[in-house]
C-alpha cells in the first residue's frame, strides 16, 4: 500500500481536503491498481509563509506538493500515468495543473 502525503499552502474547508484526498486515491485506484479500501494519505495545509514554493508560479496559493512512497517495480509508465491521473483530478477540483 503506498503511502502519501499531500502538501498545501493554504486552507480548504473540510470537503475540499477530503476531495483532494480522494482525487489522489482514485487515481492511485486506477493507476497503481491498488484496493480501494487501501488507502493511506496524510493532508497538511501550511501557512503560506512556512511553505516556500518556486517563485514563478502563476498562482503560488494552489501549489500542492504530492510525496508518494511506494514499493519498487512499477514501470515508467504507471508512474506517468498515475501523476497524468492525479493532475487530472485536481484539474477538476480547480487546482492548476502547473
Amino acid at each position: 500500500m503506498p503511502s502519501v502525503v499531500i502538501e498545501v499552502r493554504r486552507e480548504y474547508s473540510t470537503e475540499q481536503e477530503i476531495a483532494i484526498i480522494e482525487a489522489v486515491h482514485s487515481a492511485l485506484v486506477q493507476h497503481f491498481q491498488i484496493p480501494e479500501k487501501d488507502k493511506h494519505i496524510r493532508f497538511i495545509a501550511h501557512l503560506p509563509h512556512r511553505f516556500a514554493c518556486p517563485p514563478h508560479q502563476e498562482q503560488p496559493e494552489f501549489y500542492t506538493q504530492i510525496s508518494i512512497d511506494a514499493f519498487a517495480g512499477r514501470s515508467v509508465d504507471a508512474k506517468r500515468n498515475l501523476y497524468q491521473g492525479i493532475v487530472n483530478n485536481l484539474e477538476l477540483l480547480g487546482i492548476p495543473p502547473k
